[in-house]
């Protein structure tokens, strides 16, 4: 959501100021009490060359917050995640599945994560609100950059500590709004997200080749996801009375 806030639409904020958290938390010492530095170590990520890879291929990252986001919220079980883990392979430098089956699970899983819960229209009206909340209250220095380094729960009490009564209209908005999708003819919102996509590599007898050139039905499911993911969420707010 901080991305929004700042208009960056590559959303990686996060990667801005990766070295600066990392450099203020406790992994330096823990891992030079060890004989280890922690700059060659997580500063160089051209030697970790499956911790991040260009869409659509899987990478640790992609597959990380699938797959944990999704167990949490009971979307699939331990022992799914465990047989998908079991069943990735690394070929030529890239993360790929052992097996097709394995390829239109995460297919799956990965469009549930990305239209399910990253668009799900709750979810895109409180970035859009909070949005507007953190730009009004960055201009009136209710908050500062700093502030994003804290946690949830402190910012709204910031917030609503502030005694500013656009902030407060604007935070009940976010709290008792009642929303809905809407579509592209009557909305009161339309939001977008960058596009997330994969299409897994899948190793069979002559080589590996991506899981839509070998499956109809993932073919599909990544065809129609990518354009719900261009056309946005289009939402219905129905503000507290």
């Amino acid at each position: 959501m901080i991305d929004y806030v700042l208009e960056q639409k590559e959303e990686n904020y996060h990667e801005t100021i990766y070295e600066q958290i990392v450099a203020q938390s406790s992994i330096p010492p823990i891992l030079k009490s060890t004989g280890l530095n922690w700059q060659d170590i997580l500063l160089d990520e051209s030697q970790w060359t499956l911790l991040e890879q260009n869409a659509p291929h899987l990478c640790a990252d992609r597959v990380d917050y699938t797959l944990r986001d999704l167990y949490v919220c009971g979307e699939i079980t331990l022992q799914e995640v465990h047989t998908f883990l079991d069943q990735l392979v690394v070929f030529n430098g890239q993360m790929a599945c052992s097996n097709l089956s394995a390829a239109e699970w995460f297919v799956d899983a990965y469009y549930r994560e990305v239209i399910g819960f990253f668009m799900n229209p709750l979810n895109m009206f409180g970035n859009y609100q909070l949005t507007k909340i953190i730009k009004l209250a960055l201009q009136k220095d209710i908050l500062s950059i700093e502030d994003f380094l804290k946690q949830d729960d402190d910012v709204v009490r910031l917030l609503k500590n502030a005694g500013d009564s656009s902030i407060e209209g604007v935070l009940s908005a976010l709290f008792n709004s009642k929303v809905q999708k809407g579509t592209a003819s009557c909305h009161d919102v339309h939001q977008t997200t960058k596009m997330r996509w994969v299409d897994p590599l899948v190793i069979g007898s002559d080589g590996a080749a991506p899981v839509s050139q070998l499956s109809l039905t993932a073919k599909r499911v990544i065809e129609e996801a990518k354009q719900k993911i261009e056309k946005g969420v289009y939402l219905s707010i129905q503000a507290p009375l």
